[in-house]
């Protein structure tokens, strides 16, 4: 299985000491050189499991770039170029771009509730609050209240 990552649900994971729920689902994440660079603003190192690659350059790069964050535009593309099973990205534009180019995508709500149901966490509502209060990840009321209830929270 491949999946491409852009950054913030990296991000969100390695702030909470959940990074390991990635590889335990995924194995190997792949990243675009652009969401290595901003992981890297942020953080001391990258764990091993999570893979930077270059893109090849492309229209599509050039107009995601004029639309999106640099990291969400080059993970699209990746994500396009490896023919990826996945494209873990929160971002409501960069959904929605990935979407148009037919691409499967999963937030990190998602994963958590996947992470779930393999009884990797016993509860997303303690992890939202990790969440919220260390890495500034913001959910609305309505998303939230649809991940618990989908979580059985």
């Amino acid at each position: 299985m491949i999946v491409v990552s852009d950054t913030s649900p990296i991000t969100a994971l390695i702030s909470t000491n959940k990074i390991d729920l990635l590889q335990r689902l995924y194995g190997k994440v792949v990243i675009p050189l652009a969401v290595a660079n901003e992981l890297m603003d942020y953080h001391e190192t990258i764990p091993e499991f999570i893979c930077p690659i270059s893109i090849e350059a492309s229209p599509l790069l050039e107009q995601l770039k004029h639309q999106l964050d640099p990291g969400e535009a080059e993970g699209i593309v990746l994500a396009k170029q490896l023919k990826a099973n996945l494209l873990l990205i929160d971002e409501t534009l960069g959904r929605e771009a990935a979407r148009q180019e037919h691409l499967p995508v999963i937030g990190l709500m998602g994963v958590l509730l996947v992470a779930k149901k393999k009884d990797f966490i016993a509860s997303i509502s303690d992890l939202i609050e990790q969440l919220e209060s260390k890495a500034g990840f913001y959910l609305s009321l309505q998303v939230k209240a649809r991940v618990l209830e989908a979580a059985g929270e």
